[in-house]
């Protein structure tokens, strides 16, 4: 077998082909990512949330930020099951890098979400103020 045999056929796509064939595995990846628990929870609160930004929300940046602090979160959800993924497919041995990597991607998951409750937060402040009288 040669060498050029074992290159993925993605790589000599070009042109439009090459991003036909790149959205259908970026669909495969949501579908993939559909399966994990945590990505679930977060496609619903983005779901429960969607309409919430439009209301909190002044002017469309705000909107923007609103939703796209919940995207990121489900991004990071999404690389960070990968991290996993691929540290699993070397097998299933306990070993300190592994872990390493883990517990990053899953640091990455938690500042994600911190800051987008801390937007949040401070959105619902600004719209609806304290509530003392």
């Amino acid at each position: 077998m040669k060498k050029t045999d074992t290159i993925n056929p993605q790589k000599k796509r070009r042109g439009f082909s090459r991003v036909y064939h790149a959205f259908g595995f970026s669909l495969a990846g949501l579908k993939a990512g559909w399966y994990e628990p945590a990505f679930q929870q977060e496609a619903w609160v983005f779901i429960v949330l969607l309409p919430c930004a439009f209301f909190l929300g002044a002017n469309w940046v705000e909107v923007c930020l609103l939703i796209g602090t919940v995207i990121l979160v489900m991004v990071v959800e999404l690389l960070n099951t990968a991290i996993e993924s691929a540290i699993d497919r070397h097998g299933p041995d306990w070993h300190e890098l592994s872990k390493r990597a883990k517990d990053l991607g899953s640091a990455a998951v938690l500042l994600s979400l911190l800051f987008c409750i801390a937007v949040w937060i401070c959105a619902v402040w600004q719209r609806i103020g304290p509530l003392t009288p």
